[in-house]
């Protein structure tokens, strides 16, 4: 499986998938790896794409450095893996705190990015938790319970299959990015880089409790020039795991609809 290394050597395990000439990065959000991605793919069609799905450090078969996990250092991550593909202009999809991390990208070298796609994205200011639910996140490393009560906060519609995948996948990250990576994306703090987006932008908003639609309105469609937002009712947190067709569709829409042929 091919592997790039990150500015400080960390290794980053990356998947391709297809062969077309437009390049789509798919960025996994925290928790996770690219394995989140699967059933996404599966039902996206291919035509004219090449996608790229990285695992971010410290998860999946990437490297697990003690340290590198700020957003700048995993957004420059995402940039290794962009130079290792040739892909000099790219669509970024992003899910999450990996919605962070390719609004970073896009603001940084906004003539690289043709589109982007943000699911459920933690906006670029953070995104604080009461106490008790930070305790929980942050100290959740080793604990299938913990990451069961998180999805179970998280989710709406997950199968009992994929409850399991997600809880598998999430117990193969390390501890220090689960409680680095944690800290990095409430804390956010580039909000002031968003004027810089250029590229065309589609926020997904679902019934997520933790990020609903009216509040991903305020906080990111509201501040990155011309996007806009696109709601699917029913699904939580991970509408790529929960409705995956319905979330591929959108995606594929986009894709084929807002940006240069």
């Amino acid at each position: 499986m091919p592997t790039t290394s990150a500015k400080d050597g960390t290794s980053l395990h990356y998947r391709v998938v297809g062969e077309g000439p437009r390049t789509v990065i798919l960025v996994h959000g925290w928790m996770v790896s690219g394995a989140v991605w699967d059933a996404l793919v599966e039902r996206l069609d291919l035509m004219g794409l090449r996608l790229v799905i990285p695992d971010m450090r410290g998860s999946g078969q990437s490297g697990r450095p003690d340290g590198g996990f700020s957003l700048e250092s995993l957004a420059h991550d995402v940039l290794a893996v962009a130079d290792a593909v040739d892909a000099r202009r790219f669509t970024l999809v992003g899910h999450s705190m990996g919605g962070q991390l390719v609004k970073w990208v896009a603001a940084e070298v906004p003539a690289r990015v043709e589109g982007l796609v943000l699911l459920n994205t933690v906006p670029a200011a953070g995104l604080p938790l009461p106490p008790d639910a930070a305790g929980l996140f942050r100290t959740s490393a080793d604990s299938r319970e913990k990451k069961q009560t998180i999805l179970g906060l998280a989710c709406k519609q997950l199968s009992p299959e994929a409850l399991e995948a997600l809880v598998k996948d999430s117990m193969g990250i390390s501890p220090a990015a689960i409680e680095h990576v944690f800290d990095a994306w409430t804390a956010g703090g580039f909000a002031d880089k968003l004027a810089s987006i250029t590229a065309p932008t589609l926020v997904l908003a679902t019934d997520d409790a933790f990020l609903p639609a009216a509040f991903l309105r305020e906080a990111v469609v509201a501040r990155i020039r011309g996007a806009r937002l696109s709601y699917l009712p029913g699904p939580g947190h991970y509408p790529q795991v929960e409705r995956p067709a319905e979330t591929a569709a959108l995606v594929s829409a986009f894709l084929a609809g807002s940006l240069p042929a």
